[in-house]
């Protein structure tokens, strides 16, 4: 069971990082591009800006603890929150959707967000371990958990 004010910190902390709109640096979009495929990039790509920086900061923590990460796992780094898309909420809408929990489709679609991007990641042809990672599974879940949360 997590800390319940360390993740007080995190939301906190995530929420502010969220409210600024500009793009990630070019050194991390060029990483992030070295690394997807052709499908799961044109995924990623329509995130927003907080949340193409916030995957970009979990990945890289994730790469330096997990040096021996292959591909397939750093594109489940990147891509962990892709799911999100779907419930089509902003900073304030997520904010609320963590307070009040799933009710209504956007606010359920929030909080099944991992499963709803592994399954967006597979129709693009995601490797298996990718679609695993962001389902919240496999060996480097752990890892990806914590960096998540760091």
């Amino acid at each position: 069971m997590r800390n319940p004010i360390g993740a007080a910190a995190h939301l906190a902390a995530r929420f502010f990082t969220s409210l600024g709109q500009h793009p990630p640096s070019a050194e991390g979009v060029a990483w992030v591009r070295s690394v997807l495929s052709d499908g799961e990039w044109e995924l990623w790509e329509r995130t927003s800006n907080p949340d193409k920086r916030h995957s970009i900061a979990v990945a890289e923590r994730f790469a330096s603890i997990r040096p021996e990460a292959t591909r397939a796992e750093l594109a489940g780094a990147i891509l962990h929150d892709v799911g999100k898309l779907e419930c089509g909420l902003g900073t304030f809408g997520r904010v609320a959707a963590t307070i009040v929990g799933p009710r209504g489709d956007r606010f359920r679609a929030y909080h099944d967000h991992e499963d709803i991007g592994a399954d967006m990641v597979a129709a693009v042809g995601g490797d298996r371990a990718t679609v695993e990672l962001i389902r919240g599974e496999g060996p480097a879940f752990a890892d990806l958990d914590f960096c998540d949360h760091a």
